[in-house]
């Protein structure tokens, strides 16, 4: 599957489950805490920290972004770039960490002859913040995953901030497992370049100041 498709299909996907299709907003960014946009949420970030009503209570982008925090990893391997496209679906005030989870578990595995990315469940782990018992719970509910596929990380892996000031919180992160032929046994937290992340889910409940 071409990065083209890969892109429209996620669009649609969010826009057939009530998410407004909003265009990827420019790389330099007014927002006086950032030179360039580094993440797809940086648009919304009015919105998320209620500094102007949302226009919309669901939205969906592919963000062009650059990002040099870490560009000694960049060409060094396959999962590293200073500019690259994020995909994201956002809620504001809408829905939360259980329709996040099930949305993306339903993208994720549905087949690609329907809609989805077709990637095969009994390959994907996830990780969770260490303190989000919500969210593991999720996991073995909505997905069917066995606890040894759920891994608990702390902060420096699984709770994500902008880097600067603005909104915060813990995340859940998928990878899939991509083989033995590219690393260890044993999930994420053992070799990231067997277990590749392809998702992100932030649950921006704080504000950092």
């Amino acid at each position: 599957m071409r990065t083209a498709e890969i892109r429209r299909r996620f669009l649609d996907f969010f826009a057939e489950r009530g998410h407004t299709v909003v265009p990827s907003a420019p790389l330099p960014t007014p927002d006086p805490t950032l030179l360039f946009v580094n993440a797809g949420m940086v648009p919304f970030k009015p919105y998320l920290t209620g500094e102007a009503p949302a226009p919309w209570p669901r939205a969906t982008s592919v963000q062009k972004c650059v990002r040099t925090l870490d560009i000694e990893e960049v060409g060094r391997t396959t999962r590293h770039g200073s500019f690259f496209q994020m995909s994201g679906n956002f809620s504001f005030g809408d829905y939360f960490k259980e329709e996040a989870v099930t949305l993306a578990w339903e993208l994720s595995t549905t087949a690609a002859g329907d809609g989805g990315y077709g990637l095969d469940p009994d390959r994907i782990w996830v990780t969770v913040h260490h303190s989000d018992d919500e969210t593991r719970a999720l996991w073995r509910r909505v997905a069917g995953l066995p606890d040894e596929r759920i891994v608990a990380r702390g902060d420096e892996d699984n709770f994500w901030s902008m880097g600067v000031p603005g909104p915060c919180g813990p995340c859940s992160e998928l990878y899939y497992d991509r083989g033995p032929a590219l690393g260890r046994a044993g999930g994420p937290a053992v070799d990231e370049d067997r277990y590749m992340e392809f998702w992100n889910l932030v649950f921006m409940q704080y504000e950092r100041g």
